[in-house]
């Protein structure tokens, strides 16, 4: 296949421009559909929500409007049904904001059916619009909108939240990929190839994920995975093949020979990386295809396809350069003995002294994640200049914390009896009132967030009527995060064992693997306390604290523990090339840190500002994956790579390379025996 990519290559170029086309074409011709919502088959929210089969709707926004002396009397009447033969604007401003949204197509604001507090300065008025492009045009009139002095007017709906164009957090890690390549190769051209087959790989990964959301449809934000992964995963395995490739030129070979030598050393290392990347993350398949399906086949797709672009298109593209690539370099600074190797050997010289540091390091950034907390974000996590944000803020001032949060009785029958009565003499509940037919409402004292509504939630549960059910978003969330917690045990054992499955035949070795993965969780524990403290305890003084999105943590372990895996490949495979030069464990673990320390670090950059980059996204579950994998690359490429393995690898010694012998004759390709 590599020769056929480096004699082909300007076929392998044309296939892949018509790839890139067609599917890129067919995805905007045939989107497939996205679901925010879930379903947990067989839990208590999905039996309530199977008896309402819809009826319980809720208007998906409201107008929220605070003053101090309650709203004019001309709200009483709806501006929708005024008479027509009204041509001026109600003297009232709030008035004549409503007025003005009634007239956008398919939108309905209903003053009369407004909710107003005890002291009448907040009023909550419901809208019910058909879809995005309505609540855009509403968030607009709201946003030009000026309210008389002491009046407040806010925006109560996830469609008028605050977003960020498509394709600024993108380009920012773009912009930050490319000044990276630029230091490290000291070489445009050689700086140009990885951010081209980056780009080429993602754009055909969102194109196939489109597609297969025929199949498997995901949450709106799956794309976004698509696209940070990609662009991540996809610039280092091209930054590390390109790298290779050079070194071979430099050691006076052949194109050809030089592109062959970089593609079976790097490539391999990419295809294995690559491979362990999808199958860990596949692992979030075990909440069910209708909870985990759209997200694993959004982080597979673009990891999927910027590695086949690394491993085909890389080499056309390496061979059409050839020694080209350093035409425009810039001068290099003659160098000795590099610094990484004089550093493994100062780690290798006290390797417990210097593990031990590492450990209590990495021990001390996981320790928030003994608090982990898991939920649902909403309004009250996001910042104050939202408009959201702040009607968040006021129904809660208005009404009470619980009115974000109501919970729904359901009967199987027409007529609840005394559950109502029940549920409102029930500790922790404000206020209980039956809405006609087969439901209820009850509104918690406290947030849909706080621990205490899971409390009243349990107690209305398990005292109830049997075939009385509480459901509501507060309570479905509570089902998912049992469900994800349920579910992590296996998640965590099928990521363990395919990861050992993977690295077994990397590394032919049976305790490299072993060791690989428990440095590997201490990373992911790094991740998890840091994205606690930040998020859910919020030290930075930000005020938006909440517990983590239930799909988080599970989704962040799975794609921490593969792409942290990823660097693990990167430089052991070099160690092991070293050690089978001489057998010397300690020379091997030193020289394959300073051959490869250079393109770890410059690989670590780049998925780190990319990441980083996503952390200012304004969905919350995007910004806690984004901080959580930057700082998961951050601590595996410096703590973990630079402290950790060279102590540990100093530590066991010869017995890193233990294998049976009978498997290992099977396993090994003859030139490599000795």
């Amino acid at each position: 296949m590599i020769r056929f990519c480096i004699r082909h290559r300007r076929l392998v170029a044309v296939l892949w421009t018509a790839l890139t086309a067609a599917l890129i074409a067919a995805a905007a011709t045939w989107p497939g559909p996205t679901a925010d919502g879930f379903s947990l088959p067989g839990s208590e929210s999905q039996r309530a929500a199977e008896l309402l089969d819809g009826a319980a709707h809720e208007p998906p926004g409201a107008l929220v409007v605070a003053a101090p002396s309650g709203l004019p009397p001309t709200l009483a009447q709806d501006p929708a049904t005024a008479p027509a033969q009204q041509t001026t604007p109600p003297q009232d401003p709030v008035a004549g904001l409503i007025a003005r949204m009634n007239a956008v197509p398919g939108v309905q604001v209903s003053p009369d059916d407004r909710r107003v507090n005890p002291d009448g300065t907040i009023t909550s008025i419901p809208i019910d619009y058909q879809d995005q492009a309505a609540a855009t045009q509403l968030k607009k009139l709201r946003d030009e909108f000026r309210p008389p002095p002491g009046t407040t007017v806010e925006l109560s709906g996830d469609d008028f939240a605050d977003f960020t164009p498509g394709g600024v957090t993108e380009l920012v890690g773009l912009l930050a990929a490319a000044v990276v390549l630029v230091f490290a190769f000291r070489s445009l051209i050689a700086a140009a190839v990885p951010l081209i087959v980056g780009v080429i790989g993602v754009a055909c990964g969102v194109a196939l994920f489109t597609l297969l959301g025929h199949a498997f449809s995901g949450p709106a934000f799956s794309v976004y995975l698509t696209i940070m992964l990609g662009l991540g995963v996809g610039i280092d395995y091209a930054l590390l093949i390109v790298t290779r490739f050079r070194t071979a030129l430099e050691e006076s070979k052949e194109v050809e020979a030089a592109v062959e030598e970089a593609m079976r050393t790097a490539g391999r290392s990419v295809l294995f990386a690559g491979l362990i990347v999808i199958a860990t993350g596949a692992g979030i398949l075990l909440l069910g295809p209708s909870l985990g399906g759209g997200v694993a086949l959004a982080a597979g797709c673009g990891v999927l396809m910027v590695m086949l672009a690394a491993l085909t298109l890389l080499p056309a593209l390496l061979g059409m350069i050839g020694r080209r690539i350093d035409r425009f370099a810039l001068p290099r600074r003659a160098e000795g003995v590099p610094l990484s190797y004089r550093w493994s050997r100062v780690v290798q010289r006290r390797p417990w002294l210097a593990g031990t540091a590492a450990l209590v390091a990495l021990v001390a950034l996981a320790l928030p994640a003994t608090q982990l907390r898991v939920g649902w974000s909403d309004a009250g996590n996001r910042p104050v200049t939202d408009t959201t944000r702040r009607a968040h803020d006021l129904l809660a001032q208005g009404f009470g914390p619980g009115v974000a949060g109501p919970l729904i009785l359901v009967s199987a029958g027409a007529d609840l009896g005394g559950a109502v009565e029940r549920a409102a003499r029930t500790p922790g509940v404000a206020q209980a009132f039956p809405t006609g037919g087969r439901t209820a409402v009850v509104i918690p004292r406290t947030g849909p967030q706080d621990e205490r509504t899971d409390d009243l939630i349990h107690r209305l549960r398990a005292g109830l009527p049997g075939p009385v059910l509480v459901t509501g978003s507060t309570a479905a969330a509570l089902d998912y995060a049992r469900h994800t917690a349920d579910r992590l045990p296996w998640v965590v054992g099928m990521v363990l064992l395919a990861a050992f499955a993977l690295l077994v035949p990397v590394f032919r070795s049976l305790v490299l693997p072993l060791k690989a993965i428990v440095v590997n969780l201490l990373s992911v524990g790094a991740a998890y306390g840091v994205v606690v403290a930040v998020f859910q305890l919020d030290v930075l003084g930000l005020g938006t604290g909440g517990p983590i999105d239930a799909w988080v943590p599970m989704m962040l372990f799975t794609i921490t523990f593969g792409l942290s895996m990823d660097y693990e490949v990167f430089l052991l495979s070099r160690v092991r090339e070293e050690y089978l030069r001489d057998r010397d464990n300690s020379r091997a673990v030193a020289a394959g840190l300073a051959r490869t320390a250079r393109v770890i670090t410059a690989a670590a950059t780049i998925m780190f500002c990319v990441f980083a980059a996503f952390g200012a996204f304004d969905d919350r579950a995007l910004r806690v994956m984004g901080v959580g994998l930057a700082v998961a690359v951050l601590v595996d490429a410096t703590v973990v790579r630079l402290v950790l393995v060279p102590a540990a690898m100093e530590v066991i010694g010869e017995r890193n390379w233990w294998f049976p012998e009978l498997t290992f004759r099977r396993l090994t390709p003859r030139r490599n025996r000795t």
